[in-house]
């Protein structure tokens, strides 16, 4: 069994974002699902970010600097949506690599310098000195 409360603060600490413990009835569980879908789908007030130039509507996936609208593979939007959704917080290397790659990458952290790379180059104005996408140490993410 899985109840006891250390599991469920390591769950919850790794990464989980709920936890249910058997027994549960029908109700509970999509009351559940209802909460996260709520977390999950942009609002009309939210539907499109904005950051200086950077704008990212997330209804239409389309991404634009200074109203011209940026290509992005898939992987680069996913990050993009991720960091939007996370904006102003700090993220560390494994939830990214978790949330865009899957839990079986959390280590393949040269995935991230890549991509941010990548990123940097088609978003921002200076990539040298990026304004959106920043990197903190590692000290700062504990």
């Amino acid at each position: 069994m899985r109840d006891r409360d250390e599991d469920k603060i390591a769950a919850l600490d790794n990464g989980a974002d709920d936890y249910v413990t058997k027994p549960f009835s029908t109700g509970e569980l999509l009351a559940r699902l209802r909460v996260a879908q709520r977390h999950v789908q942009p609002t009309p007030d939210t539907a499109v970010f904005r950051s200086g130039d950077l704008q990212v509507d997330l209804t239409a996936r389309i991404v634009t600097v200074k109203g011209r609208e940026v290509k992005l593979t898939a992987t680069e939007y996913a990050l993009v949506r991720l960091f939007v959704r996370h904006a102003g917080k700090i993220l560390t290397h494994r939830q990214i690599l978790r949330e865009v790659w899957g839990p079986n990458h959390e280590a393949q952290t040269h995935y991230l310098r890549v991509y941010l790379g990548h990123l940097r180059e088609k978003l921002e104005a200076n990539p040298a000195q990026p304004e959106h996408f920043i990197t903190e140490p590692a000290w700062v993410t504990g």
